[in-house]
């Protein structure tokens, strides 16, 4: 999904549009199993007794409130989350209902750095870091093929074409 374009200024071009690494999305996929799979085993648990439809009633509820809590919203927040690399500037915007967003123009930006753990080159992410004149450095962590953001965004800075 490309970055909306009324967002841009004139002259501007996407260069990167990444979303966080997908590796925030275990723990919601292994709450969303475990509440699946202890509801199912619950459910049938209390199959024989009188009061199954009320229990399982509250059981069905239970599972959605968790579900919806520690499985959906993470997704929304994965899904609503852009990591922007533009011929003009770095964009992060964030969030569900509220939104929050960060620009740092090419102009403003010192250093570049990455780092990641060895799970991190693994699973091919890691933390960006960028320094701007002014402010102190701001980490983006979970940023996918995080090496190659760093080369882009270092080409840029270095390439004032502008």
């Amino acid at each position: 999904m490309a970055y909306p374009d009324e967002l841009l200024v004139e002259g501007e071009q996407v260069v990167l549009h990444t979303h966080p690494h997908w590796k925030m999305l275990i723990g919601p996929v292994v709450v969303f199993l475990v509440v699946v799979g202890a509801a199912a085993f619950l459910a049938a648990l209390v199959s024989a007794q009188s009061w199954a439809a009320i229990a399982w009633i509250a059981l069905a509820a239970l599972a959605v409130l968790v579900v919806a809590r520690f499985t959906v919203l993470p997704f929304l927040r994965f899904r609503t989350t852009h990591f922007v690399v533009t011929t003009r500037r770095v964009l992060v915007r964030e969030g569900v209902v509220s939104r929050s967003g960060m620009d740092i123009p090419m102009s403003r930006i010192n250093t570049v750095q990455f780092r990641h753990t060895i799970l991190e080159r693994m699973l091919g992410c890691g933390t960006l870091v960028v320094e701007s004149a002014s402010d102190d450095p701001l980490e983006f962590a979970d940023i996918p093929d995080v090496e190659r953001v760093h080369t882009l965004l270092y080409q840029e800075v270095a390439d004032p074409h502008d």
